[in-house]
């Protein structure tokens, strides 16, 4: 899939890094992304890989825009309050990238429709805020066959880490699983949600962008990606540590 020459000046600082250039970008145009959640992690989840020139992008969302929304939610303005969370956040993207096409799927993502979303797309970033759906879509990707870049969010921190549990590492053993890291669920009620324990804005935007260039790096093919890692960000002292995690079975 060859690049115009408009696309080609847009994506020049792309272009003339030696880990991306041409072919790299044409892997990133050629790319089905599927967007879980167009919130606190979705938001600048979504800018970012419209602008990194991705060819298509799915958004699932069953969500409206709140006012309580916008101090994180950076693809949502005032104006769309009370919008689509999906119309919203497709909006703001054709404005940053006309190349990148949107596929609105305002819906919540279960264990009924998981394999029928996840099916049309390369890979999965989930940005999602609960865990059952953070299970249901972690086992949708092994089971068809999809890598998954999935974060999480709490008061000051944030965690990142790439699944790629249907295929086998370079020693031959199968990748992890999602729950390798996490085994089960905590109990109901022990995990406050956000609008009861609260959090920083900014610190959606470091994860959320951090999963772009997780994404951008499964796609285009470069780094050491982290699978088998998973990425902790403490914002309290500003520090990030990397924790490795292998298969249980």
């Amino acid at each position: 899939m060859g690049l115009t020459a408009d696309e080609l000046e847009r994506y020049a600082r792309h272009i003339v890094l030696p880990e991306i250039g041409g072919p790299g970008q044409q892997r990133l145009k050629a790319s089905r992304v599927l967007v879980i959640g167009a919130g606190g992690l979705g938001a600048p989840l979504l800018m970012y890989l419209a602008a990194a020139g991705i060819g298509r992008i799915g958004i699932v969302d069953d969500d409206r825009v709140s006012l309580s929304n916008l101090q994180r939610q950076i693809v949502h303005g005032a104006d769309d309050v009370g919008r689509p969370k999906t119309e919203s956040a497709a909006e703001v993207m054709g404005w940053i990238n006309p190349h990148t096409s949107v596929d609105l799927h305002p819906m919540r993502l279960t264990a009924a429709n998981a394999d029928a979303l996840v099916g049309p797309y390369d890979l999965v970033a989930d940005g999602s805020d609960n865990f059952e759906t953070r299970y249901v879509v972690a086992d949708a990707c092994e089971r068809v066959g999809r890598p998954l870049v999935t974060a999480a969010l709490g008061r000051f921190d944030a965690s990142l880490t790439t699944i790629r549990a249907h295929e086998t590492g370079p020693d031959g053993r199968p990748n992890p699983r999602y729950r390798d890291l996490f085994p089960a669920p905590p109990p109901a009620g022990t995990v406050p949600t956000c609008a009861e324990a609260g959090i920083v804005g900014a610190l959606a935007g470091i994860a959320g962008s951090m999963m772009a260039l997780e994404v951008v790096r499964e796609i285009a093919g470069f780094g050491e990606g982290l699978v088998g890692r998973v990425l902790m960000i403490d914002a309290l002292h500003m520090r990030f540590q990397t924790v490795r995690y292998a298969r249980k079975d």
